[in-house]
């Protein structure tokens, strides 16, 4: 029988998951920790799902995904070895991932994902304007290679490519002008005035960075229609530096896949010194997602619109506890 893990050791476990970055930070997941067998069971929580912005739970999957990731990080800074299945139980599609934690006695652990242990506190999305400096291309390659080893493909589109995207993105916020629901999901999960400061998940009104007066980044408005107080406005870069995140596939496995490949992008691009924001907008529904694909070899699924760059990182943005999260058998 395997020796039992403590309970402090499994709450950080937990508590450095659960950092990783969500759609609209609504933190989709639960946790569970079968004490005996030293397994930790990821489940979706289906509370927090989006049913107008993610009808078919993809970002949740993929916000589930990342905090896998950071999990198995986590797990390598404690000297563990996380043993990762995915969909373990066809019966429980809730179920998205069981990792048993071992000693490493007689296994190899991962010294890589060690390293990138102290991007999942630095690291912050940011909605603020970036420098207008490239990012070097080793930097890039790092990137490319850190989407790989998980599965996953990062390309940086050139210049006609970017513009589709931003195309594709102006195209999302239109059709948003045109339905009057369409902004359900974001006020549900913005936090404004007091309840920002009290905020245990969503986006807090000091995590939505200045209103873009112009320039082509694609930086989300939370605020949408109302109104916040103290709100300044700037120019944003007027040529992004954007990388897209894709899949071979398209289905809930390749989600996860995802999910993981994006954070430990996050978390290179972080140590790197790189401020980093994301963008599913254009990605929502499944006609545009199609066109955000390489023009160039047409293949494989979008997930992510990530964009980088040399600025501010952003603002801490609050978590569940521990205990609301996790539970123990």
């Amino acid at each position: 029988m395997a020796s039992r893990l403590d309970d402090k050791t499994v709450a950080k476990l937990v508590a450095e998951a659960t950092a990783a970055p969500s759609m609209h930070n609504a933190q989709p997941w639960r946790f569970r920790f079968v004490t005996g067998e030293r397994l930790m069971l990821l489940y979706a929580d289906l509370e927090r799902a989006m049913p107008r912005s993610d009808p078919g739970n993809r970002a949740l999957h993929i916000g589930c995904g990342a905090a896998l990731f950071n999990l198995r990080v986590a797990a390598a800074h404690a000297d563990l070895v996380a043993e990762t299945a995915l969909s373990p139980d066809p019966q429980d599609p809730t179920l998205l991932a069981a990792v048993r934690l071992l000693d490493p006695v007689g296994r190899l652990g991962d010294d890589d994902l060690v390293r990138l242990h102290p991007g999942i506190q630095q690291r912050h999305t940011s909605r603020h304007p970036f420098a207008d400096k490239a990012v070097p291309e080793d930097v890039q390659a790092t990137l490319c290679e850190a989407a790989a080893r998980e599965g996953a493909e990062l390309l940086f589109p050139g210049p006609w490519h970017t513009e589709t995207v931003l195309d594709l993105v102006r195209d999302a916020e239109s059709r948003d002008v045109m339905d009057p629901g369409s902004d359900e999901d974001l006020v549900r999960w913005t936090r404004l005035g007091p309840e920002a400061d009290i905020a245990v998940d969503g986006v807090p009104e000091y995590a939505f960075g200045p209103l873009k007066r112009d320039g082509k980044a694609p930086v989300r408005d939370f605020a949408g229609r109302r109104r916040v107080a103290d709100r300044g406005t700037t120019t944003f870069e007027h040529t992004p530096h954007l990388a897209l995140l894709s899949t071979p596939g398209d289905g809930s496995d390749d989600w996860l896949r995802a999910g993981q490949a994006l954070e430990r992008v996050l978390l290179e691009a972080t140590l790197a010194g790189l401020a980093t924001s994301l963008t599913s907008h254009a990605l929502e529904t499944r006609d545009l997602r199609l066109l955000a694909r390489d023009p160039g070899e047409g293949t494989g699924q979008v997930q992510m619109v990530l964009r980088l760059g040399y600025g501010p990182r952003g603002p801490v943005t609050p978590r569940r506890a521990v205990g609301e999260v996790l539970d123990l058998a």
